[in-house]
């Protein structure tokens, strides 16, 4: 039986002064004693990258019943070997070698989990949604925002043009239809956030209040895209389709937002639009019973605080009433953009002192006012 007792003659040098290498030896040393090795190389063991920790013409091997090594011992080359990459394992004598932070306990700030709000405030309240509710939460089904200037019927034909493929694609089939819209409405809130925040990185500036909405938005179309994903279970070929979609909408939008922030913002508007009039069909069917009312997913019960029993009727009216609010802001930001009036917390501060509801004068109200302070 072949033990590493020798190791601890041969290995600690007084020339091993670089912190891995004490490391690397120490993680050996603390190995089981009688642990058998067929065949043992340290570089191996210990880096991703074969290099020696003596001389690279310098090599240690135990076999099974017999031991040998170089009879010439090089000092550990520190030039030579400047460069390591740590290759860690599931034993406890490679984990010894983690911080115990990351294997031993995920840090206290990671603790609370921060689940996804809703986007309305109907949403956030103690009791549970019913149908009933949901049906008489106002929403303007004939709103539409008529293109009053060239940016507008840019983006009004933009989406027109868009329609017609998904419908020929997609055609009665509403529920892979919607997985689709969702991919693709969850971009705009995450590319206009992300260039909103560098633009006020640069400006060393307060965006004006934009950016915090824009992620929000960004996120709750996402929960739609993962609530359908659950009731559709779309193919593979399906799934593939609304990936490249979703990457070649990225881009295009990308290079939109930064051309035109305002056509970028309006064409959000009108795919929100359209968003309402597909779900609208959406609950024409499950009413006329083309579609299967099946119950909702857990996911889409928790998010919009739905009732234990609700259906899938009961996520399309939650959804469409997101889609709603999405539409409205989007069409606002467009408008403010063009008036040059991107700063919402000057009006929303108007707001608050005609309605009574000043804040303290504390740190957030500071950073609230513009030009106060």
């Amino acid at each position: 039986m072949t033990t590493l007792a020798p190791l601890r003659s041969t290995l600690v040098h007084p020339s091993a002064q670089a912190p891995i290498f004490k490391s690397a030896v120490q993680s050996l040393l603390n190995m089981n004693s009688k642990r058998s090795l067929s065949s043992f190389t340290l570089a191996s063991k210990t880096f991703a990258k074969p290099c020696s920790i003596i001389a690279p013409a310098t090599s240690i091997r135990y076999r099974q019943g017999s031991q040998s090594s170089s009879s010439s011992y090089q000092p550990f080359q520190h030039e030579q070997q400047r460069l390591f990459s740590f290759k860690f394992k599931s034993s406890a004598s490679d984990l010894s070698m983690i911080p115990k932070a990351i294997h031993n306990g995920i840090p206290e700030v990671l603790m609370h989990e921060i689940h996804p709000m809703p986007m309305r405030d109907e949403f956030k309240g103690d009791k549970k949604l019913s149908t009933k509710d949901l049906e008489a939460i106002p929403i303007d089904l004939g709103f539409h925002r008529e293109p009053s200037n060239v940016s507008d019927w840019v983006a009004y034909h933009v989406v027109k043009s868009l329609r017609i493929p998904v419908d020929l694609f997609f055609r009665t089939k509403y529920i892979h239809r919607v997985v689709a819209l969702e991919t693709v409405a969850a971009v705009p809130g995450m590319v206009a956030g992300m260039l909103r925040h560098l633009r006020s990185l640069r400006r060393c500036s307060h965006d004006g209040g934009w950016i915090s909405h824009l992620l929000h938005e960004a996120e709750n179309e996402r929960m739609h895209l993962l609530t359908w994903m659950k009731v559709a279970q779309p193919t593979l070929f399906e799934r593939a389709l609304v990936t490249a979609v979703q990457g070649v909408f990225f881009n295009v939008f990308f290079a939109l937002y930064l051309a035109s922030p305002r056509t970028a913002h309006r064409v959000v508007g009108y795919l929100e639009e359209q968003a309402v009039i597909s779900y609208t069909h959406m609950l024409d069917e499950i009413k006329a019973g083309v579609l299967e009312n099946g119950p909702a997913p857990k996911l889409a019960i928790e998010y919009w605080n739905l009732e234990d029993n609700a259906t899938v009727r009961d996520v399309c009216l939650a959804i469409r009433l997101d889609e709603a609010v999405h539409m409205q802001t989007n069409h606002h930001f467009s408008d403010r953009i063009a008036l040059k009036q991107e700063d919402l917390r000057v009006d929303i501060h108007k707001l608050q002192e005609e309605r009574g509801m000043v804040p303290k004068n504390n740190a957030e109200e500071v950073w609230s006012k513009p030009n106060k302070y």
